[in-house]
């Protein structure tokens, strides 16, 4: 079983993340549980929700103490919350942020993903929403689900004109972790998004 937590504050849509992913498990064949955590229920209040995937029946209910990943879409709860509370070392990290891994407050020796997810949802979706770029990330971190299961999820979710706009910022997102597109490779390069000399989006990497 694949326990993931996902870190942000609310009004970021951790919680529609979650149910998205879970979905996506599910049209990949698995099962999948997914429920939120709320502290003070209001907007920008810290916010965490859980999933769960398995090829087996879900019994668990408890909240993940020792996820396999822990996707963070805000970073500044970095400072401020123990995200890393049940990590291990094989645990993979998921960062919304233009920083470089060297630049968070995060022990150097997990498996970090820095991901532009805001700059990413502001050139394709035109708003900072970025549950759905999120969900590209982790399906090309973890391959665990196909990019297909999670396109069917969002487009199981949406109109059909917010799917097609949602579906490529996750599509970025899947296509940015991916080594042999070129892209970023988990902790084996930093990659920033720039703009070209035409204002395209481009994705640089330098190795660490």
């Amino acid at each position: 079983m694949i326990e993931i937590r996902i870190h942000g504050r609310g009004g970021q849509g951790s919680v529609t993340m979650a149910y998205l992913l879970a979905i996506a498990a599910f049209n990949e064949g698995y099962e999948a549980q997914a429920f939120p955590h709320f502290g003070v229920e209001r907007r920008g209040a810290p916010v965490a929700a859980y999933v769960r995937i398995s090829k087996t029946p879900i019994r668990l209910r408890e909240h993940v103490y020792h996820p396999e990943v822990i996707i963070i879409q805000d970073p500044t709860l970095i400072s401020s919350t123990d995200l890393l509370q049940g990590a291990h070392l094989d645990t993979k990290i998921i960062v919304n942020t233009e920083k470089t891994i060297a630049e968070l407050n995060l022990p150097k020796n997990f498996k970090i993903l820095c991901i532009p997810a805001v700059k990413i949802a502001l050139e394709i979706i035109k708003k900072p929403i970025i549950n759905t770029v999120m969900l590209g990330a982790f399906g090309g971190v973890f391959d665990l689900i196909k990019f297909p299961a999670i396109q069917n999820a969002i487009s199981q979710n949406f109109s059909a004109e917010l799917a097609a706009i949602n579906i490529k910022a996750a599509n970025s997102a899947y296509c940015f972790t991916q080594p042999d597109n070129k892209f970023c490779q988990l902790t084996k390069n930093i990659c920033n998004i720039n703009r070209d000399d035409k204002n395209n989006l481009k994705i640089l990497c330098q190795k660490k």
